[in-house]
Order: C-alpha cells, then sequence, then structure tokens
C-alpha cells in the first residue's frame, strides 16, 4: 500500500482563520483574504504588529480548535482506503502546540491511528510516497512525489503538481 504524508497547518488546519480571528481580537481590524494574496499574514499586517502575530504561534491555544480546511475529512478518509495515511506536522518549533494539534486531530480524523501521527522538522526523515504540504522547502529533500497544497503565501510558488483544494487531492489521488 502506498504511503502519503499530510501537512496539517494551512492543508487539513485553517491557521490563516486563526490569525485572523485573533488578530481581529487584538487590533480590531480584519485582514481579508484578498489581502493575504502571495503573503504569509503576517507580512499583510502593519510593521507595528508582526512581531505579536508572529508571538500567536508561541501561545498556548492557538493550534486549539482551528477550522477545518474545506473537504479534507471527506477525501482523506476516502484515500484511507486506498493508502496508507500519515499526519506530518513540523511541529517542533512550537512545542506549545502538540497537545492541542493531537486533540484536534482526534476530534476531526479520528479514523488516522495516533501511530500514523508524527510531529517532526525536518520532513525528508518522513518515507511516504506522496507528501501534501503548503511549503515547498518540505519537499528540497523528501524522496517521493511533494504536492503542493495552494495557500495564499505559496501562490507564486512554482511547482507541479499542485492542488487548489481537496477535491483536485481526490482527483489526483483516487
Amino acid at each position: 500500500m502506498k504511503r502519503i504524508a499530510i501537512d496539517m497547518d494551512e492543508v487539513i488546519a485553517d491557521a490563516n482563520l486563526r490569525f485572523s480571528e485573533w488578530y481581529e481580537r487584538d487590533f480590531a481590524t480584519r485582514i481579508l483574504p484578498s489581502e493575504l494574496h502571495g503573503k504569509y499574514f503576517r507580512e499583510a499586517v502593519t510593521p507595528e504588529h508582526r512581531e505579536h502575530i508572529v508571538q500567536y504561534l508561541h501561545t498556548d491555544g492557538f493550534f486549539k480548535d482551528m477550522a477545518v480546511i474545506e473537504g479534507s475529512q471527506e477525501v482523506i478518509q476516502a484515500l484511507a482506503k486506498k493508502y496508507e495515511i500519515f499526519i506530518t506536522t513540523a511541529a517542533m518549533e512550537f512545542p506549545t502546540s502538540f497537545v492541542h494539534k493531537y486533540e484536534w486531530l482526534k476530534i476531526h480524523f479520528p479514523f488516522i491511528p495516533w501511530t500514523h501521527i508524527v510531529f517532526c522538522g525536518d520532513k525528508s526523515i518522513i518515507q511516504a510516497d506522496y507528501l501534501i504540504d503548503d511549503h515547498v522547502k518540505h519537499f528540497a529533500r523528501f524522496s517521493g512525489q511533494g504536492i503542493l497544497f495552494t495557500s495564499p503565501h505559496n501562490v507564486h510558488e512554482k511547482w507541479t503538481p499542485r492542488v487548489n483544494n481537496w477535491q483536485e487531492v481526490a482527483s489526483l489521488l483516487l
């Protein structure tokens, strides 16, 4: 059975929505999705707020109860009938995220066993046929095929194959 490794943030969990919610809470300003085109969230805010935004990632609770990326649950469940699925998240940089990410996965992806959840730094250690991720840097030393999942920050990246949503993942892999 072939293996698919799937990133969490901006692939199955909507981190940009969480940034937007917290930014609006803290600064009474809403960042529109159109303002994120070609940018990370921190690049879309005023310069004096950028360090505050970066600190969100190190704040307990940031990764708790994020919205699920539309279509991911259904497509991943269908993929799991044909492939061995692993969730691979580069969480080592954000130690406060571990418990919340694990609990989030148990709630939203209960069909993925704990043995198939990998908290890592360098994703090149993952032995899989495919890696679905929103960062091309994770494909550099990955031995399988990287599949770029479109997110506002990567719209200008040149990578093939690229998918824009989970229906495109289904068309590519099912």
